[in-house]
């Protein structure tokens, strides 16, 4: 029970913020390449299929981060008690853990198109280069946002077997979504960063971030309104795309606190709502 509770703390499935966020992009584009006039049973297998390697991949990121980043956890308050950090558990355990989750998020992945599967496998990379970023740049968010968005091109990919603008479109947008939370998310443990050297776009605009999360966030919203112009979508759709303008411009940024850690992390996790409302919009854009 003790090696299963370090598991679970190490990939943090007790945190499902993190693969609900990876979990997001992948519905959308899903959903946008999606003919709804056929079997809904293949749609909902997809899903399942991208939910599974979400949890899986994020996961093994976890991890792969946890790793590298080993020496500046001990240093971090918030993270100096991980499993890794503590010394609770090995490093060649964690590695371990690493090739069972990727071994099985390949058996999930082998049940996409040739297409697919082959961006998928190019994607790697990227996904366990990112901890490395906050070393060298202040845009480690970025490297992030490229990472975690993919699985956008991969839903479309999945079913439309090409890559085309519309989904291109909303992966720079989504890019710019997850740069605006996980600048958010980074003002948790920014004097702490500071200290240890560590580099994030929370600190670089630390003197007016709620600046730079309105352009971030306003790129987002424009390239929501440029799909539904080129996917020729109902009016329903801009009637709804309020929802996530008042969230993201009201709720979270007007509400934004920088200053406050606990603040930071409450804004960061209402981002799992703003997911779900996007993939509903696209929805009702679609009927």
């Amino acid at each position: 029970m003790k090696q299963i509770n370090l598991f679970i703390e190490l990939t943090r499935l007790k945190k499902p913020i993190g693969f609900m966020l990876l979990f997001w992009p992948c519905t959308w584009g899903l959903t946008l390449a999606y003919d709804f006039s056929n079997n809904l049973n293949y749609y909902f297998f997809y899903l399942s299929l991208f939910f599974l390697g979400s949890v899986l991949m994020r996961s093994a990121g976890c991890i792969v981060n946890d790793i590298l980043d080993k020496e500046f956890d001990k240093k971090v308050s918030r993270t100096k008690n991980r499993p890794i950090a503590s010394g609770k558990m090995s490093i060649k355990l964690g590695l371990t853990y690493v090739i069972f989750l990727c071994f099985t998020a390949l058996l999930v992945l082998l049940n996409f198109n040739a297409y697919t599967i082959i961006l998928a496998l190019g994607s790697m990379p990227l996904a366990f280069s990112y901890p490395l970023m906050k070393r060298y740049t202040y845009w480690p968010q970025l490297f992030l946002g490229i990472t975690f968005n993919y699985g956008l091109i991969l839903g479309w990919v999945c079913i439309a077997n090409q890559i085309e603008l519309v989904p291109i479109i909303l992966y720079i947008g989504a890019i710019f979504w997850t740069l605006g939370f996980d600048t958010i998310y980074g003002y948790q443990d920014i004097k702490d960063d500071e200290i240890i050297g560590v580099k994030s776009t929370s600190i670089k605009f630390k003197k007016n971030p709620k600046l730079f999360l309105i352009i971030c966030y306003s790129i987002f919203i424009v390239s929501l309104i440029t799909i539904g112009f080129l996917m020729k979508f109902n009016s329903m759709f801009y009637f709804c795309l309020t929802i996530p303008i008042l969230h993201l411009f009201l709720y979270q940024i007007y509400n934004f606190d920088f200053k406050d850690s606990k603040n930071s992390l409450k804004i960061f996790k209402t981002n799992n709502l703003l997911g779900a409302i996007v993939l509903l919009n696209i929805l009702v854009g679609k009927v």
